[in-house]
């Protein structure tokens, strides 16, 4: 007959195993063209060195919208993709700034806080359609600029990189 100490330990032991041989937490490798690659400070890679993600990748993590209007266009946009917390999340980002370049080279610093304490989305969508690259994407990081004050300014304005191709965790 089995103790309650043995039986707590076999429960104990059978649930180590099961979390050890969960691949869900892994970051599976991009099938598709890459658009956003982190490095730096990330924890779970599918690379040697970054983590990379394909559209379907980023498609999966919880999608968020939200309608503001930006700087850049006449009208409010609804923009559409996941939160750039839930991002930096899957690659168990760590650090205290990210360094944001687009494909043409442009670079922003971004306080890794703005991810927890601001709704920032890495738009895949505009108005419901991808962006296209002449049309500011694949990427776009956007703070939703409408929903305080402090968003509409220079400052923010600057750390929404167009055309993003890649995150460096610092």
């Amino acid at each position: 007959m089995m103790t309650a100490q043995r039986a707590f330990f076999a429960g104990l032991t059978m649930a180590a195993m099961l979390c050890l041989a969960s691949p869900a937490a892994a970051l599976q490798a991009a099938k598709g063209k890459v658009i956003l690659t982190l490095s730096g400070q990330v924890a779970e890679k599918n690379t040697a060195l970054t983590a990379e993600f394909d559209l379907a990748m980023l498609e999966k993590l919880p999608q968020h919208s939200f309608t503001t209007l930006t700087p850049w266009d006449k009208q409010p946009i609804k923009f559409t993709g996941p939160l750039l917390r839930d991002v930096l999340a899957a690659a168990k980002a760590t650090g205290t700034t990210i360094k944001a370049v687009a494909l043409n080279d442009y670079q922003t610093s971004i306080p890794l806080d703005d991810a927890q304490k601001f709704d920032v989305i890495l738009a895949l969508q505009m108005n419901g359609k991808a962006i296209p690259v002449k049309t500011k994407g694949p990427l776009f990081i956007v703070y939703p600029y409408d929903t305080a004050p402090e968003l509409r300014s220079s400052v923010y304005y600057e750390r929404s990189a167009w055309q993003l191709k890649s995150l460096t965790i610092e």
